[in-house]
């Protein structure tokens, strides 16, 4: 599906990164297989993991080369894009997948906590997204597919950092869909569900969220690939600007924010009205401090 295509898939040294860069090999594409090579919580820098997913793909034949440039730092990753067109001469596809986590309570966060997850997850996506975007515009051709996070769609505790960089995820791919459709540049955002090092660092404090791990771990980052390969192939040119989800054999379309109550006063409002009137009336429309186990309520299929 992916056949000649050139396609950079970031975090790949492992993961849902790995799965996705061997699922594109499989496909046809050329890879850059992009990873640091650094611990879970963004520490260290390793050019292993990274050449050692090239080698898989070589040894099944297809066709990769490695780059451990950081996403976080705008130079770096514009050396991802040109390692791309360096070695193979253009680039069709950008997975954005890299991301570290470093969870904690939100009145025990420190700004470098906050800054760093950030800095991977949401600049890493801007950065790699700029340094092609220009190529695809030339070309008038690209997919952007951008790992965004129920963390941040429905909430999480212990996450306010990576929740808000992976629900910023989901903004910038609606821009990035908005401003390129012209140029026939498509973006779209995968909320994966899988069984990774990154979702083993979840708190687990409950026998319940004990129980609904142990589930998580049929969930391979395997399952997340063939909806990666589809959106980045001709298949998926009629997708743009949509947030898809996977949870072992499901596929879900998540909504997006829109209005679904208002109420109006036509002397216009007060604080005073506002607390008597408005906030009442629109009570029964508010939505629960839910986390995602509370929406994904079954067991996964």
């Amino acid at each position: 599906m992916v056949e000649d295509k050139v396609v950079i898939v970031t975090g790949a040294g492992g993961g849902i990164g790995r799965d996705i860069a061997l699922a594109m090999a499989r496909e046809g594409a050329k890879v850059i297989v992009n990873d640091v090579g650094a611990s879970m919580t963004g520490e260290g820098h390793d050019v292993g993991p990274a050449q050692r997913v090239v080698d898989e793909i070589r040894a099944a034949g297809g066709e990769a080369a490695a780059n451990t440039d950081s996403v976080a730092d705008p130079t770096a990753a514009n050396r991802i894009v040109t390692a791309a067109l360096d070695t193979y001469g253009r680039v069709d596809a950008v997975i954005n997948n890299a991301g570290i986590l470093r969870d904690r309570f939100f009145h025990k966060m420190s700004v470098e906590e906050f800054d760093a997850v950030i800095k991977v997850h949401l600049y890493g996506s801007y950065f790699v997204s700029r340094a092609a975007a220009n190529h695809f515009k030339a070309q008038e051709s690209g997919a952007f597919v951008h790992m965004t996070s129920t963390s941040g769609l429905i909430g999480n505790f212990g996450q306010a950092n990576y929740a808000a960089a992976k629900l910023g995820i989901m903004a910038l791919s609606k821009s990035i869909a908005l401003d390129m459709q012209k140029f026939n540049v498509r973006s779209n955002c995968i909320a994966p569900f899988a069984w990774s090092r990154m979702i083993g660092s979840i708190p687990t404090e409950t026998e319940a969220e004990k129980a609904r791990v142990e589930r998580m771990k049929q969930m391979t980052p395997a399952k997340i690939a063939p909806l990666a390969v589809a959106l980045a192939s001709e298949a998926g040119a009629d997708a743009t600007g949509q947030v898809f989800a996977v949870r072992n054999n499901e596929i879900f379309l998540m909504s997006q924010p829109r209005p679904i109550r208002s109420v109006h006063r036509g002397e216009g409002w007060t604080p005073e009205t506002v607390a008597q009137h408005a906030l009442p009336a629109l009570a029964g429309s508010f939505y629960a401090l839910d986390r995602s186990s509370d929406v994904f309520t079954w067991d996964p299929v």
